[in-house]
């Protein structure tokens, strides 16, 4: 580990003598490239330098450990136990650093929550799934935005698809895609019995225009009629959009807004988004296959979750954490669920590197 170290360290040094070369200025884009990588590795070589001077200061204390005064022997091996200790804290640091980061992990998500086995009951639970997401956005100081949604006109919602932006999006929720599970009794449930439901939830990194690009010649876009339950452009005005990528077969309906442009837009950055999504599955599916160990990824057939209505229990069920505080949980406090599926799938990457 320290040959790598001092590798990081030596390269440090000479992108900061690169950068204080007159001439780098003439040349911008190379310019660029290097001051982000300083700006990264700078944030690493100080830990390095720690990480260095407890080795010294532990090799000191060795020596220190074989004085023949027994005070100064006591003192150096107590020393030498909490200087392993924060060695061991610094190689985790480390190693946390210099695991490879998600390029995809700054940007804004694109959330899709649909009602899946359960009829009228699984409709209301993507409602309650979409809510818990939305309180949960509300508490980061993120914006949600709803892009488009089909209702029950009961409370409850088949689909909703909506765009989440604010900091590090994608790096929080891109684990929460899977099949969600909800055990409770529905309210027209007249035994008492509990009904077992689940919701699909769909976590894609939004993709702009440079990460993915459609030619108009690769589409087919429908114009019709906006359907719902009322509102002046309902059933008036063709503003209701569905766009079919030909290559692919995905197709994106949107008719939330009165504005046909306005429909088209969304529905673009969503078509876009599950583009890139599905050129992320077909590049990860490529590399499970040259592994054999397949780390996990919330992918989104699998069953991830169950909410226990009656127990008040909401279960992770790829980290084996149970929490009971599930009506918190629902309200948007889900950090505690987060941060383990984060520090799960950090450790993971950990042993790939």
């Amino acid at each position: 580990m320290i040959g790598k170290l001092e590798t990081l360290v030596a390269k440090f040094r000479e992108l900061e003598r690169e950068l204080s070369a007159p001439e780098i200025f003439q040349d911008q884009e190379r310019y660029k490239k290097v001051a982000k990588k300083h700006a990264e590795l700078g944030g690493i070589v100080p830990e390095i330098e720690t990480y260095k001077g407890l080795l010294r200061e532990i090799e000191e204390n060795q020596d220190l450990s074989k004085d023949p005064d027994p005070e100064i022997c006591e003192l150096a091996q107590t020393e030498l136990a909490d200087l392993k200790n924060r060695l061991r804290d610094q190689e985790d640091l480390l190693k946390r650093l210099l695991t490879p980061r998600d390029p995809l992990d700054e940007k804004n998500i694109i959330l899709e929550v649909r009602a899946g086995t359960g009829g009228e009951e699984a409709a209301l639970f993507a409602a309650d799934i979409f809510r818990m997401y939305s309180r949960y956005a509300e508490l980061q100081g993120w914006r949600v935005e709803i892009l488009s949604g089909n209702d029950t006109g009961t409370g409850g919602f088949k689909e909703i698809v909506a765009s989440i932006a604010g900091t590090d999006v994608y790096s929080k929720l891109k684990y929460e895609s899977g099949a969600h599970r909800v055990q409770r009794v529905p309210a027209t449930e007249s035994q008492g019995r509990i009904h077992t439901s689940a919701v699909t939830v769909a976590i894609l990194p939004e993709a702009e225009e440079v990460d993915v690009t459609i030619d108009p010649g690769d589409i087919r876009v429908d114009v019709y009629r906006s359907s719902g339950p009322g509102g002046q452009s309902v059933n008036t005005t063709d503003s209701a959009i569905r766009i079919t990528h030909l290559a692919t077969g995905i197709v994106v309906t949107c008719q939330d807004e009165k504005s046909q442009h306005k429909n088209k837009a969304k529905a673009l950055k969503v078509l876009r988004s599950r583009l890139l999504q599905a050129a992320q599955d077909e590049s990860k599916k490529v590399y499970d296959e040259n592994r054999k160990a397949q780390v996990g990824s919330g992918d989104r057939s699998e069953r991830i979750r169950t909410y226990n209505y009656p127990q008040g229990r909401i279960t992770d069920h790829r980290i084996n954490l149970t929490l009971y505080s599930l009506d918190q949980a629902m309200d948007g406090h889900i950090q505690e669920i987060i941060d383990g599926l984060v520090q799960h799938y950090q450790a993971e990457a950990m042993k790939e590197s």
